[in-house]
Protein backbone atom coordinates (compact mmCIF):
# COMPACT_ATOMS: atom_id res chain seq x y z
CA UNK A 1 0.00 0.00 0.00
CA UNK A 2 2.93 2.44 -0.94
CA UNK A 3 1.82 3.10 -4.64
CA UNK A 4 -0.73 6.25 -5.67
CA UNK A 5 -3.88 5.25 -7.98
CA UNK A 6 -5.01 7.74 -10.51
CA UNK A 7 -8.61 7.28 -12.04
CA UNK A 8 -9.17 10.12 -14.67
CA UNK A 9 -11.20 9.81 -18.14
CA UNK A 10 -8.68 12.17 -19.49
CA UNK A 11 -5.22 10.76 -20.31
CA UNK A 12 -3.10 14.09 -20.40
CA UNK A 13 -4.31 14.87 -17.12
CA UNK A 14 -3.56 11.43 -15.34
CA UNK A 15 -0.29 11.31 -17.16
CA UNK A 16 0.31 14.89 -15.96
CA UNK A 17 -0.11 14.05 -12.47
CA UNK A 18 1.73 10.38 -12.80
CA UNK A 19 4.82 12.73 -13.90
CA UNK A 20 4.35 14.73 -11.42
CA UNK A 21 4.18 12.22 -8.65
CA UNK A 22 7.15 9.73 -9.96
CA UNK A 23 9.61 13.40 -9.92
CA UNK A 24 8.39 13.53 -5.98
CA UNK A 25 9.67 9.72 -5.84
CA UNK A 26 5.88 8.41 -5.69
CA UNK A 27 5.39 5.35 -7.85
CA UNK A 28 2.04 5.14 -9.69
CA UNK A 29 -1.03 3.15 -11.34
CA UNK A 30 -3.18 4.63 -14.00
CA UNK A 31 -6.84 3.93 -14.81
CA UNK A 32 -9.61 5.67 -17.16
CA UNK A 33 -12.57 4.21 -16.61
CA UNK A 34 -14.21 2.17 -13.55
CA UNK A 35 -14.05 -0.84 -14.61
CA UNK A 36 -10.28 -0.28 -14.98
CA UNK A 37 -10.44 1.20 -11.43
CA UNK A 38 -12.02 -1.90 -10.16
CA UNK A 39 -9.66 -4.17 -12.00
CA UNK A 40 -6.41 -1.94 -10.32
CA UNK A 41 -8.17 -2.12 -6.98
CA UNK A 42 -8.26 -6.26 -7.12
CA UNK A 43 -4.67 -6.50 -7.90
CA UNK A 44 -3.31 -4.59 -4.94
CA UNK A 45 -4.25 -1.91 -2.76
CA UNK A 46 -2.89 1.64 -3.36
CA UNK A 47 -1.80 4.03 -0.67
CA UNK A 48 -4.04 6.58 -2.04
CA UNK A 49 -6.42 7.07 -4.78
CA UNK A 50 -6.73 10.22 -6.78
CA UNK A 51 -10.29 10.03 -8.57
CA UNK A 52 -12.15 12.06 -10.87
CA UNK A 53 -15.40 12.76 -10.13
CA UNK A 54 -16.75 12.58 -13.59
CA UNK A 55 -15.81 9.26 -15.80
CA UNK A 56 -16.70 9.24 -19.80
CA UNK A 57 -18.09 5.45 -20.97
CA UNK A 58 -17.81 3.84 -17.17
CA UNK A 59 -20.37 2.06 -15.40
CA UNK A 60 -19.61 4.35 -12.25
CA UNK A 61 -19.07 7.68 -11.56
CA UNK A 62 -16.38 8.69 -8.98
CA UNK A 63 -18.92 9.17 -6.06
CA UNK A 64 -20.12 5.71 -6.46
CA UNK A 65 -16.21 4.42 -6.81
CA UNK A 66 -15.41 6.45 -3.70
CA UNK A 67 -18.57 5.16 -1.64
CA UNK A 68 -17.53 1.05 -2.74
CA UNK A 69 -13.98 2.11 -1.61
CA UNK A 70 -15.18 3.40 1.55
CA UNK A 71 -17.56 0.64 2.50
CA UNK A 72 -14.82 -2.26 1.78
CA UNK A 73 -11.52 -0.69 2.32
CA UNK A 74 -11.95 2.30 4.82
CA UNK A 75 -8.11 2.64 5.38
CA UNK A 76 -7.52 3.96 1.55
CA UNK A 77 -7.48 7.32 1.53
CA UNK A 78 -9.27 9.20 -1.64
CA UNK A 79 -8.66 12.72 -2.71
CA UNK A 80 -11.82 13.84 -5.35
CA UNK A 81 -10.73 16.16 -8.48
CA UNK A 82 -13.25 17.57 -10.89
CA UNK A 83 -13.41 20.01 -13.10
CA UNK A 84 -16.96 20.77 -12.38
CA UNK A 85 -16.70 21.29 -8.72
CA UNK A 86 -19.10 23.21 -6.83
CA UNK A 87 -19.84 22.99 -3.35
CA UNK A 88 -22.63 20.44 -3.09
CA UNK A 89 -20.59 17.54 -5.29
CA UNK A 90 -17.69 18.55 -2.70
CA UNK A 91 -19.77 18.05 0.08
CA UNK A 92 -21.44 14.86 -0.87
CA UNK A 93 -17.79 13.49 -1.62
CA UNK A 94 -16.85 14.30 1.83
CA UNK A 95 -19.50 12.95 3.23
CA UNK A 96 -18.94 9.46 1.43
CA UNK A 97 -15.68 9.58 2.98
CA UNK A 98 -12.93 11.55 0.39
CA UNK A 99 -9.50 12.74 2.23
CA UNK A 100 -10.13 15.93 0.71
CA UNK A 101 -11.66 17.94 -3.06
CA UNK A 102 -9.38 19.68 -5.74
CA UNK A 103 -11.12 21.65 -8.28
CA UNK A 104 -9.53 21.79 -11.73
CA UNK A 105 -7.39 23.70 -12.93
CA UNK A 106 -5.40 22.41 -9.68
CA UNK A 107 -2.67 23.84 -8.46
CA UNK A 108 0.34 21.12 -8.24
CA UNK A 109 1.89 22.42 -4.82
CA UNK A 110 -1.67 22.15 -3.50
CA UNK A 111 -2.01 18.97 -4.81
CA UNK A 112 1.38 17.30 -3.12
CA UNK A 113 0.65 19.20 0.10
CA UNK A 114 -2.97 17.04 0.64
CA UNK A 115 -1.39 14.24 -1.28
CA UNK A 116 1.51 13.61 1.42
CA UNK A 117 -1.04 14.80 4.21
CA UNK A 118 -3.27 12.26 3.46
CA UNK A 119 -0.51 9.27 2.53
CA UNK A 120 0.83 10.35 6.33
CA UNK A 121 -2.47 9.90 7.62
CA UNK A 122 -2.85 6.44 6.13
CA UNK A 123 0.36 5.45 7.32
CA UNK A 124 -0.62 6.25 10.64
CA UNK A 125 -3.72 4.70 10.39
CA UNK A 126 -2.16 1.27 9.71
CA UNK A 127 0.18 2.02 12.14
CA UNK A 128 -2.32 2.61 14.93
CA UNK A 129 -4.55 -0.75 13.48
CA UNK A 130 -0.96 -2.65 14.28
CA UNK A 131 -0.50 -1.19 17.64
CA UNK A 132 -3.65 -2.17 18.97
CA UNK A 133 -3.17 -5.62 17.02
CA UNK A 134 -0.19 -5.92 19.26
CA UNK A 135 -1.59 -4.32 22.80
CA UNK A 136 -4.18 -6.33 22.58
CA UNK A 137 -2.45 -9.78 22.06
CA UNK A 138 0.22 -8.93 24.86
CA UNK A 139 -2.38 -7.26 27.52
CA UNK A 140 -4.45 -9.60 29.63
CA UNK A 141 -4.91 -12.05 26.96
CA UNK A 142 -1.55 -13.71 28.13
CA UNK A 143 -1.58 -17.24 29.80
CA UNK A 144 -0.34 -20.79 28.93
CA UNK A 145 -3.05 -22.70 31.29
CA UNK A 146 -5.63 -25.21 29.32
CA UNK A 147 -8.89 -23.00 30.38
CA UNK A 148 -6.42 -19.45 28.69
CA UNK A 149 -5.72 -21.88 26.15
CA UNK A 150 -9.31 -22.94 25.01
CA UNK A 151 -10.54 -19.34 25.58
CA UNK A 152 -7.79 -18.31 22.63
CA UNK A 153 -8.82 -20.72 20.71
CA UNK A 154 -12.02 -19.62 20.59
CA UNK A 155 -11.20 -15.96 20.16
CA UNK A 156 -9.37 -16.78 17.05
CA UNK A 157 -12.41 -18.99 15.53
CA UNK A 158 -14.98 -16.14 16.22
CA UNK A 159 -12.86 -13.26 15.00
CA UNK A 160 -12.48 -14.55 11.57
CA UNK A 161 -16.56 -14.22 11.14
CA UNK A 162 -19.03 -11.39 11.75
CA UNK A 163 -21.48 -12.99 14.70
CA UNK A 164 -22.40 -11.90 17.70
CA UNK A 165 -20.85 -12.59 20.67
CA UNK A 166 -21.64 -13.00 24.39
CA UNK A 167 -18.87 -12.95 26.84
CA UNK A 168 -19.67 -14.00 30.66
CA UNK A 169 -17.27 -13.76 33.31
CA UNK A 170 -16.87 -12.30 36.33
CA UNK A 171 -15.76 -8.93 36.98
CA UNK A 172 -12.18 -8.12 35.91
CA UNK A 173 -11.83 -11.33 34.24
CA UNK A 174 -10.42 -9.43 31.15
CA UNK A 175 -14.03 -9.67 28.89
CA UNK A 176 -13.17 -6.43 27.45
CA UNK A 177 -9.82 -7.26 26.52
CA UNK A 178 -11.35 -10.26 24.75
CA UNK A 179 -13.73 -8.29 23.17
CA UNK A 180 -10.94 -6.14 21.96
CA UNK A 181 -8.85 -8.71 20.59
CA UNK A 182 -11.78 -10.11 18.52
CA UNK A 183 -11.80 -6.82 17.02
CA UNK A 184 -8.42 -6.36 16.51
CA UNK A 185 -8.08 -9.85 14.58
CA UNK A 186 -11.26 -9.07 12.36
CA UNK A 187 -11.94 -7.77 9.38
CA UNK A 188 -13.61 -5.04 10.75
CA UNK A 189 -9.55 -4.11 12.75
CA UNK A 190 -9.56 -0.89 10.66
CA UNK A 191 -12.72 0.41 11.82
CA UNK A 192 -13.45 1.77 15.09
CA UNK A 193 -13.95 0.32 17.92
CA UNK A 194 -16.79 1.69 20.34
CA UNK A 195 -17.51 0.80 23.88
CA UNK A 196 -20.31 1.29 25.88
CA UNK A 197 -20.27 0.09 29.74
CA UNK A 198 -24.58 0.05 30.07
CA UNK A 199 -24.18 0.11 33.81
CA UNK A 200 -22.68 3.59 34.11
CA UNK A 201 -25.35 5.20 32.40
CA UNK A 202 -28.63 6.45 33.60
CA UNK A 203 -31.45 4.80 32.08
CA UNK A 204 -32.92 8.29 30.63
CA UNK A 205 -29.63 8.42 28.69
CA UNK A 206 -29.32 5.20 27.22
CA UNK A 207 -31.15 5.55 24.21
CA UNK A 208 -29.35 9.37 23.16
CA UNK A 209 -26.32 7.87 23.67
CA UNK A 210 -26.55 4.63 21.41
CA UNK A 211 -28.80 6.17 18.39
CA UNK A 212 -28.05 9.81 18.85
CA UNK A 213 -30.19 12.99 17.99
CA UNK A 214 -31.50 15.30 15.75
CA UNK A 215 -33.10 18.71 16.61
CA UNK A 216 -35.37 20.82 13.67
CA UNK A 217 -33.33 18.49 10.90
CA UNK A 218 -30.23 21.13 11.53
CA UNK A 219 -28.29 19.60 14.64
CA UNK A 220 -27.54 16.17 14.31
CA UNK A 221 -25.33 14.71 17.36
CA UNK A 222 -24.55 10.28 16.03
CA UNK A 223 -24.93 8.05 18.46
CA UNK A 224 -22.71 5.42 19.39
CA UNK A 225 -24.03 3.11 16.51
CA UNK A 226 -23.22 5.41 14.24
CA UNK A 227 -19.54 6.10 14.96
CA UNK A 228 -19.07 1.79 15.32
CA UNK A 229 -20.23 1.97 11.83
CA UNK A 230 -18.24 -0.84 9.65
CA UNK A 231 -16.53 -1.62 13.30
CA UNK A 232 -17.40 -3.06 16.77
CA UNK A 233 -19.73 -2.04 19.33
CA UNK A 234 -19.28 -3.23 22.38
CA UNK A 235 -21.73 -3.35 25.01
CA UNK A 236 -20.20 -4.23 28.43
CA UNK A 237 -22.81 -5.07 31.33
CA UNK A 238 -25.62 -5.77 28.84
CA UNK A 239 -28.20 -7.17 31.67
CA UNK A 240 -28.17 -3.10 32.61
CA UNK A 241 -29.81 -2.40 29.55
CA UNK A 242 -33.38 -0.47 30.42
CA UNK A 243 -36.01 -2.36 29.05
CA UNK A 244 -37.17 0.07 26.66
CA UNK A 245 -33.98 0.31 24.95
CA UNK A 246 -33.51 -3.96 24.99
CA UNK A 247 -36.52 -3.62 22.56
CA UNK A 248 -34.94 -1.30 20.68
CA UNK A 249 -31.51 -2.60 20.10
CA UNK A 250 -33.32 -6.05 19.13
CA UNK A 251 -35.57 -3.85 16.17
CA UNK A 252 -31.59 -2.76 14.83
CA UNK A 253 -30.37 -6.50 15.32
CA UNK A 254 -33.51 -7.50 13.36
CA UNK A 255 -33.70 -4.26 10.54
CA UNK A 256 -29.68 -2.95 10.79
CA UNK A 257 -31.51 0.44 10.80
CA UNK A 258 -33.14 2.60 13.20
CA UNK A 259 -33.90 6.12 13.73
CA UNK A 260 -32.15 8.97 16.18
CA UNK A 261 -34.06 10.46 18.82
CA UNK A 262 -35.99 13.54 17.52
CA UNK A 263 -35.90 12.05 13.43
CA UNK A 264 -37.63 10.54 10.81
CA UNK A 265 -35.04 9.22 8.77
CA UNK A 266 -34.06 5.59 8.50
CA UNK A 267 -30.19 5.17 9.51
CA UNK A 268 -28.50 2.16 8.44
CA UNK A 269 -25.28 1.26 9.91
CA UNK A 270 -23.17 -2.24 9.58
CA UNK A 271 -22.06 -3.00 12.90
CA UNK A 272 -20.91 -5.79 14.59
CA UNK A 273 -22.49 -6.09 18.13
CA UNK A 274 -20.12 -8.12 21.00
CA UNK A 275 -21.89 -8.13 24.72
CA UNK A 276 -20.34 -9.27 27.79
CA UNK A 277 -21.51 -9.77 31.09
CA UNK A 278 -21.21 -10.76 34.66
CA UNK A 279 -24.43 -11.66 35.71
CA UNK A 280 -26.83 -15.03 34.61
CA UNK A 281 -28.76 -13.35 32.01
CA UNK A 282 -30.98 -17.13 31.86
CA UNK A 283 -32.01 -15.98 35.40
CA UNK A 284 -32.51 -12.46 34.61
CA UNK A 285 -34.87 -13.54 31.62
CA UNK A 286 -36.97 -15.70 34.26
CA UNK A 287 -37.35 -13.09 36.76
CA UNK A 288 -38.62 -10.66 33.39
CA UNK A 289 -35.50 -8.45 33.39
CA UNK A 290 -34.21 -9.16 30.32
CA UNK A 291 -35.68 -10.30 26.71
CA UNK A 292 -35.37 -13.79 26.07
CA UNK A 293 -35.40 -12.52 22.16
CA UNK A 294 -32.41 -10.28 22.54
CA UNK A 295 -30.45 -12.98 24.59
CA UNK A 296 -30.51 -15.45 21.62
CA UNK A 297 -29.67 -12.60 19.21
CA UNK A 298 -26.64 -11.39 21.34
CA UNK A 299 -25.37 -14.74 22.06
CA UNK A 300 -25.14 -16.45 18.64
CA UNK A 301 -21.47 -17.36 19.99
CA UNK A 302 -21.20 -17.42 23.81
CA UNK A 303 -17.65 -17.60 24.94
CA UNK A 304 -16.73 -17.71 29.18
CA UNK A 305 -14.10 -16.07 30.12
CA UNK A 306 -12.11 -17.94 33.22
CA UNK A 307 -11.11 -16.24 35.93
CA UNK A 308 -7.88 -16.40 37.83
CA UNK A 309 -9.48 -19.21 40.12
CA UNK A 310 -9.60 -21.52 36.67
CA UNK A 311 -5.65 -20.15 35.87
CA UNK A 312 -4.20 -20.14 38.73
CA UNK A 313 -0.78 -21.41 36.55
CA UNK A 314 -0.67 -18.19 34.69
CA UNK A 315 -0.98 -16.04 37.80
CA UNK A 316 2.88 -15.19 37.70
CA UNK A 317 3.07 -14.83 34.25
CA UNK A 318 0.60 -11.81 34.90
CA UNK A 319 1.79 -10.32 37.08
CA UNK A 320 5.16 -10.08 35.61
CA UNK A 321 3.82 -8.76 32.49
CA UNK A 322 1.90 -5.97 34.61
CA UNK A 323 5.26 -5.51 36.14
CA UNK A 324 6.73 -4.71 33.53
CA UNK A 325 3.44 -2.62 31.97
CA UNK A 326 4.08 -0.31 35.04
CA UNK A 327 8.05 0.10 34.74
CA UNK A 328 7.07 1.25 30.68
CA UNK A 329 4.46 3.19 31.07
CA UNK A 330 4.77 4.91 34.68
CA UNK A 331 8.64 4.24 35.46
CA UNK A 332 7.92 2.39 38.15
CA UNK A 333 10.88 -0.09 39.20
CA UNK A 334 10.98 -3.48 37.43
CA UNK A 335 11.15 -6.30 40.24
CA UNK A 336 10.92 -10.08 39.49
CA UNK A 337 8.64 -12.33 41.86
CA UNK A 338 10.21 -14.16 44.31
CA UNK A 339 9.16 -17.94 44.20
CA UNK A 340 7.40 -17.77 47.74
CA UNK A 341 5.72 -14.31 46.39
CA UNK A 342 4.25 -16.22 43.50
CA UNK A 343 2.90 -18.88 45.28
CA UNK A 344 1.46 -17.03 47.52
CA UNK A 345 -0.66 -15.29 44.54
CA UNK A 346 -1.65 -18.63 43.33
CA UNK A 347 -3.15 -19.70 46.50
CA UNK A 348 -5.07 -16.12 47.14
CA UNK A 349 -8.37 -15.49 46.03
CA UNK A 350 -8.81 -13.69 43.05
CA UNK A 351 -13.04 -11.80 43.35
CA UNK A 352 -11.90 -9.08 41.06
CA UNK A 353 -9.61 -11.46 38.56
CA UNK A 354 -7.25 -9.54 36.85
CA UNK A 355 -8.19 -5.96 37.98
CA UNK A 356 -7.44 -7.07 41.41
CA UNK A 357 -4.04 -8.41 40.64
CA UNK A 358 -3.44 -5.60 38.65
CA UNK A 359 -4.45 -3.26 41.55
CA UNK A 360 -2.45 -5.46 43.95
CA UNK A 361 1.02 -5.33 42.05
CA UNK A 362 0.60 -1.80 41.28
CA UNK A 363 0.48 -0.84 45.45
CA UNK A 364 3.46 -3.00 45.75
CA UNK A 365 5.47 -1.50 43.52
CA UNK A 366 4.82 1.74 44.97
CA UNK A 367 4.92 1.35 48.42
CA UNK A 368 7.91 -1.17 47.72
CA UNK A 369 11.25 -0.52 49.00
CA UNK A 370 14.55 -1.07 46.66
CA UNK A 371 14.98 -3.15 43.76
CA UNK A 372 15.04 -6.40 44.46
CA UNK A 373 12.60 -9.41 44.58
CA UNK A 374 9.20 -8.71 45.70
CA UNK A 375 8.64 -11.12 48.90
CA UNK A 376 5.37 -12.77 49.93
CA UNK A 377 5.57 -10.60 53.17
CA UNK A 378 5.14 -7.47 51.26
CA UNK A 379 1.59 -8.61 49.40
CA UNK A 380 -1.23 -6.99 51.41
CA UNK A 381 -2.92 -9.33 54.07
CA UNK A 382 -0.45 -11.55 54.12
CA UNK A 383 1.28 -10.42 57.34
CA UNK A 384 1.32 -13.66 59.19
CA UNK A 385 3.94 -15.66 56.88
CA UNK A 386 7.21 -17.75 57.81
CA UNK A 387 10.11 -14.98 57.97
CA UNK A 388 8.19 -13.19 60.54
CA UNK A 389 9.93 -12.33 63.68
CA UNK A 390 8.58 -15.06 65.89
CA UNK A 391 7.11 -17.09 62.74
CA UNK A 392 3.44 -17.63 64.05
CA UNK A 393 0.76 -18.18 62.22
CA UNK A 394 -2.85 -16.65 63.02
CA UNK A 395 -5.62 -19.22 62.71
CA UNK A 396 -8.78 -18.65 61.42
CA UNK A 397 -11.74 -19.06 64.09
CA UNK A 398 -12.83 -21.24 62.40
CA UNK A 399 -10.33 -23.89 62.73
CA UNK A 400 -9.29 -22.37 66.42
CA UNK A 401 -13.13 -23.64 67.27
CA UNK A 402 -12.20 -27.26 65.82
CA UNK A 403 -10.53 -29.96 68.00
CA UNK A 404 -6.84 -30.74 66.72
CA UNK A 405 -7.73 -33.81 64.13
CA UNK A 406 -10.80 -32.03 62.77
CA UNK A 407 -8.46 -28.88 62.56
CA UNK A 408 -5.53 -30.79 60.78
CA UNK A 409 -7.89 -32.47 58.29
CA UNK A 410 -9.69 -29.17 57.36
CA UNK A 411 -5.92 -27.47 57.01
CA UNK A 412 -4.67 -30.51 54.83
CA UNK A 413 -7.71 -30.39 52.74
CA UNK A 414 -7.87 -26.76 52.23
CA UNK A 415 -3.36 -26.85 51.85
CA UNK A 416 -4.15 -29.24 48.74
CA UNK A 417 -7.12 -27.85 47.02
CA UNK A 418 -4.75 -25.49 46.82
CA UNK A 419 -1.81 -26.71 45.50
CA UNK A 420 -4.02 -28.99 42.62
CA UNK A 421 -5.62 -25.69 41.82
CA UNK A 422 -2.35 -23.89 41.57
CA UNK A 423 -0.92 -26.23 38.91
CA UNK A 424 -3.57 -26.47 37.06
CA UNK A 425 -5.15 -29.99 38.52
CA UNK A 426 -1.54 -31.95 37.62
CA UNK A 427 -1.02 -34.17 40.72
CA UNK A 428 2.92 -35.15 39.58
CA UNK A 429 3.49 -31.18 39.98
CA UNK A 430 1.41 -31.03 43.50
CA UNK A 431 2.88 -34.04 44.74
CA UNK A 432 6.64 -32.94 43.87
CA UNK A 433 6.17 -29.63 45.46
CA UNK A 434 4.51 -30.56 48.70
CA UNK A 435 6.78 -33.19 49.19
CA UNK A 436 4.56 -36.59 48.84
CA UNK A 437 5.10 -39.40 46.57
CA UNK A 438 2.55 -39.11 43.82
CA UNK A 439 0.87 -42.39 45.11
CA UNK A 440 0.59 -41.36 48.77
CA UNK A 441 -0.60 -37.91 47.14
CA UNK A 442 -3.73 -40.16 45.77
CA UNK A 443 -4.57 -42.25 48.99
CA UNK A 444 -4.99 -38.93 51.13
CA UNK A 445 -6.66 -36.79 48.32
CA UNK A 446 -9.11 -40.12 48.52
CA UNK A 447 -9.01 -39.70 52.24
CA UNK A 448 -10.15 -36.43 52.26
CA UNK A 449 -12.91 -36.97 49.88
CA UNK A 450 -10.95 -34.50 46.83
CA UNK A 451 -11.41 -35.10 43.33
CA UNK A 452 -10.67 -33.73 40.41
CA UNK A 453 -13.12 -32.80 37.42
CA UNK A 454 -12.69 -30.71 34.16
CA UNK A 455 -14.35 -27.38 34.27
CA UNK A 456 -13.68 -24.86 31.05
CA UNK A 457 -11.14 -27.30 29.93
CA UNK A 458 -9.16 -26.67 32.91
CA UNK A 459 -8.55 -29.55 35.34
CA UNK A 460 -9.51 -28.23 39.16
CA UNK A 461 -9.88 -29.64 42.50
CA UNK A 462 -12.96 -29.93 44.68
CA UNK A 463 -14.19 -31.27 47.49
CA UNK A 464 -17.26 -34.92 46.87
CA UNK A 465 -19.67 -34.80 49.39
CA UNK A 466 -20.22 -37.87 50.50
CA UNK A 467 -23.26 -39.89 49.44
CA UNK A 468 -26.28 -39.86 52.03
CA UNK A 469 -27.53 -42.92 53.37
Amino acid sequence: MTDILIVDDERDIRELISDILEDEGFTTRLAGNSDDCLKALEDGLPGLMILDIWLKDSQMDGIDILTKVKRETPDVPVVIISGHGNIEIAVAAIKQGAYDFIEKPFNIDQLLVVIRRAMETSRLRRENTELRRAEVSTGDLIGSSPSFKLLRSQLEKVAKTNSRVLLTGGPGSGKESAARYIHAHSGRAGGSFVMLNCASVSPDRMEHILFGQEADGQRVEPGLLEQADKGTLYLDEVGDLPPDTQARILRVLVEQQFQRIGGSARIKVDVRIISSTARNLELEIEQGRFRQELFHRLAVVPIAVPGLDERRADIPEIAEHLIDQFHDRDGLVRRALSEEAAATLQSMVWPGNIRQLRNMIERVLILGSGDGEIQARELPNMDAVPGDEDERVVLSSAIARLPLREARELFEREYLLTQINRFGGNISRTANFVGMERSALHRKLKSLNVVTSTRAGARVAVVEEPDEE
